[in-house]
């Protein structure tokens, strides 16, 4: 592990940690929040984070500007309501930092076609319309998400099972570039979170909840009104008997709402389903939904107040980007000259 100083404070290094999230939709849902986005707020105060909203990532398939720029913004006053804190971690916009798309090209110059073409997630994405319909920025998306963790130096990455294979195509990587130009790269190591909460589709639960996947009954916004939640809730698919237990098998809708009550309130899975002993499906829903309303009433206000105030969300976001620039620069320059770039020098009307 390479020690440096935190970008966010002083004293001994933290363990750096990189991540980041598209802004494709209007809101996170809760399986966003209970599944990555939670541990983000818990990672900030042990690790030298640097939190990224991937616009870059975001145009791969078709897009419209104006929501984009809409869902950036959105996307970061989310993370701030829920406490991402900008002075405690690096909260900063992909394409705000050049950077991100010049490492890229480096990146892509070591990467192999066959190489490329193995990721399956490309192939996933590509299932529906073709690999002849997809652009190139989807196709080389794993190599942009390499330079999104090496600018950093990055010592840990989060990532679930869709994204391991895109960090083994950066480990691969990091060995190649450091072989072939000398150490330059820390080597990022998969960072897991035990406690991750899988939350399932509320009308389909043995589905993942997904903005693509879910029917607007089954997936819980964090900006629709809280009445609105709580009654998608109390609608939630249950199973057959009455009896309140964990079992994803024989029971997977009432466990999807044990693992919502557990990861909101803070409880055990067992303490929940044990309050509920005799009581039935009727009351855990009625209960849940009401938690669930507490959680999104102030994140929804928090989150609406932010974004009434755009100029505190810009200053916020270039002071994020100017702190990724002060290491994703450093880093760059490093890469320029081991591949034998000729330095840039400034103009005489720089000097």
């Amino acid at each position: 592990m390479m020690m440096r100083m935190s970008s966010s404070s002083p004293g001994p290094a933290r363990p750096r940690v990189l991540s980041g999230i598209q802004p494709t939709a209007d809101s996170f849902h809760l399986g966003n929040y209970l599944g990555a986005l939670r541990h983000w707020v818990s990672m900030q105060f042990d690790h030298d984070a640097f939190y990224c909203i991937v616009d870059m990532h975001a145009i791969t398939v078709d897009y419209d500007p104006q929501i984009l720029r809409e869902r950036t913004l959105g996307s970061t006053a989310q993370l701030i309501a829920m406490g991402v804190d900008p002075r405690q971690c690096t909260l900063f916009v992909q394409s705000h930092v050049p950077e991100h798309a010049q490492l890229a090209w480096v990146m892509g110059c070591l990467t192999g076609f066959g190489e490329a073409a193995r990721m399956t997630q490309f192939k996933d994405k590509t299932a529906k319309g073709g690999q002849d319909r997809a652009t190139v920025g989807l196709f080389t998306y794993p190599v942009l998400q390499a330079a999104d963790i090496l600018l950093y130096q990055a010592d840990r990455v989060p990532v679930g099972e869709d994204q391991r294979q895109h960090l083994e195509l950066t480990r691969d990587l990091v060995g190649r570039f450091n072989h072939r130009f000398g150490e330059t790269f820390t080597l990022p190591e998969p960072h897991i979170i035990k406690d991750t909460a899988k939350i399932s589709d509320l009308q389909e639960p043995t589905a993942k909840m997904s903005k693509s996947a879910s029917s607007n009954a089954g997936i819980v916004d964090l900006l629709d009104e809280p009445k609105t939640s709580g009654k998608k809730i109390r609608s939630a698919v249950t199973d057959s008997g009455r009896e309140v237990y964990f079992d994803e098998v024989e029971k997977p809708g009432i466990s999807n709402l044990l693992t919502i009550y557990s990861a909101l309130s803070g409880r055990t899975v067992e303490d929940v389903a044990a309050t509920y002993d005799g009581r039935g499906y009727g009351d855990l829903k009625k209960d849940l939904a009401q938690v669930v309303e507490d959680f999104i009433t102030p994140f929804r206000a928090r989150t609406i107040e932010l974004l009434e105030d755009r100029a505190e969300l810009d200053a916020i976001l270039r002071e994020g980007a100017a702190r990724a620039r002060s290491v994703a620069s450093e880093t760059l320059a490093d890469v320029y000259e081991r591949i034998g770039f000729v330095p840039a020098t400034p103009s005489e009307s720089s000097r």
